[in-house]
This record gives C-alpha cells, structure tokens and sequence, in this order.
C-alpha cells in the first residue's frame, strides 16, 4: 500500500507505534522493506527511538544497510545529538547520500534551533531537515492549542528560521483529527504561511489536500520560471536585482523560484549562482 501512497517522503516508525517487545522484530521488517520495495522514487526515512533509549545505536546498525534516505530523530534537545547519530551512521557505514532530520518536540529543541540547524555545516553525513513534533510539544509545555495554534506560532516560526538560516527543509507536525480534512487543510495553509516546506501525515485520508495546499499552482510555477529565465538572459547575468513585469527582483527570489518547482516536481536548468 505504501507504494501507492502520493506523497513525497515515506517514514517507517521503530519508535512510538512499536511496543517494546516488537522492537527486534520490527528492525528487520524495516530493513527488509527499505531495501526491497519499490517505492517510485518516493524518499524513504527511518525514525530510531531517541538516542536515550537502548535500542537507538541498534536501529542505527540495522537500518544503515538498507541504505535508507534519511534517519530521523526523535527527541532531539540540541547540536551533540545531531553529531552523536552522525558518528554512528559514520560507524555503520552509512552511504554518504543518507541524510539525518531533527524531531523538534522538546522546549530544549525550540530554543537551540539555531545551534541544532547549524550542525548542518559540519562535515560528515548531512543535516537535511527540522520536523516539528507538535504533541510532544504541546504535552511537554503543558499548552492548550487553539484551532488557530496561536500559542504554537513562535516556536513554528523559530523552526523556520533555523531551517532557513542554514538551507534545511522544514516539515509542520501532523493534525490528530484525519477525518476533519477541512480542519488539516486550513492547518496545512497555515503552515504554508509560515514558511514550511509540507506536513507530516498520520493517514491516507490526508495526502491529497496537504499536496493540493503545498504544491505550487500553476500561475506560481510560471512565475518562478520566468524568474529564472530573466537571470539567464545575457544583460542579467551577474547582477543581483533586476526588473520583471516592472518589479524588482532579487537573487532572493531566484532562491524562492528554485524552491517552489521542486516542491512542483518541475526540472529548471541552472541559473546565475545566488553566491
């Protein structure tokens, strides 16, 4: 069923939707599956258990020969954690293109964002991305969302900015209710709002209108394209503001073109370097 699922990143769980007593079992099931399925280029990451518990090092050196996309960590407090998985991937042999993603679900991880994003710069296996964890969040601070998550907007918004600051993904956390799919998808609009590159997903129910919310429309392909096509055109090389449409446009907004056909799935050929 996986395989036919439409969404762009798959994660297999060994943390909380596995019993302690199927941790074993579960390890090799996700080896098996990471390495045999066929999943149409979709990307496929592991979830560990938090590096706390003792079957973290074990999820590390059973999933790495499955030559996963990505590992992703829960629980994460600060930039050791990043470094202590990037050491044991290193360990294990990880394939250089394994990337590591941060749960941002502890007070500690809101406040070192910065410090935890800027792992990212560090040699070895790469930091690909923050996931905020809204419930562990909410449970840890002992705050009550609001539909609008009012009281949640600043530590989103901090996640943003480390993500951005340091050219990291940044995935929203799931919407509880997915047969509320008006509800998830004013969350996913939301989100969008705030800068996050997509919404981690609990159920099937909830692929479409998260695709239908973060993939660009149309019209904002085309201007993305034309954004690219103006800073490849001989007179605009090199500069860093020129004129489309009789607006300005910045090397910021050839970023945000990049960015916005990737999320539609759209090759575009390389353009002035932003640098």
């Amino acid at each position: 069923m996986a395989e036919s699922i439409d969404a762009d990143v798959l994660v297999f769980d060994l943390e909380d939707a596995v019993p302690p007593d199927n941790k074993e079992k579960a390890r090799r099931m996700t080896a098996d599956a990471v390495a045999d399925g066929d999943y149409r280029g979709k990307e496929l990451i592991v979830r560990i258990n938090g590096l706390d518990t003792k079957w973290a090092a074990g999820d590390i050196a059973a999933a790495t020969p499955a030559s996963p996309d990505g590992i992703l960590v829960p629980k994460v407090s600060g930039p050791e954690d990043i470094r202590r998985v990037r050491a044991a991937l290193r360990a294990a042999g990880a394939e250089t293109s394994t990337v590591i993603w941060a749960m941002m679900e502890t007070p500690l991880a809101i406040l070192n964002a910065g410090a935890i994003a800027a792992v990212s710069n560090d040699s070895g296996p790469k930091l690909g991305g923050l996931v905020v964890g809204t419930n562990d969040l909410a449970a840890e601070t002992e705050v009550r969302p609001t539909r609008d998550r009012a009281p949640m907007i600043p530590w989103l918004s901090a996640c943003v900015l480390a993500a951005r600051a340091h050219d990291l993904a940044v995935i929203d956390g799931v919407y509880n209710d997915f047969n509320d799919i008006e509800g998830f998808a004013t969350e996913c609009a939301q989100a969008k709002m705030l800068g996050m590159d997509g919404k981690s997903l609990i159920h099937p129910n909830q692929v479409a209108p998260c695709n239908a919310v973060f993939t660009p429309t149309s019209e904002e392909a085309a201007w993305a394209k034309g954004v690219l096509a103006a800073f490849e055109q001989p007179a605009n090389v090199g500069r860093d503001v020129i004129s489309v449409g009789g607006r300005n446009i910045e090397k910021l907004h050839a970023r945000i073109a990049r960015r916005m056909l990737a999320a539609a799935g759209e090759e575009e050929d390389a353009v002035a370097d932003d640098d």
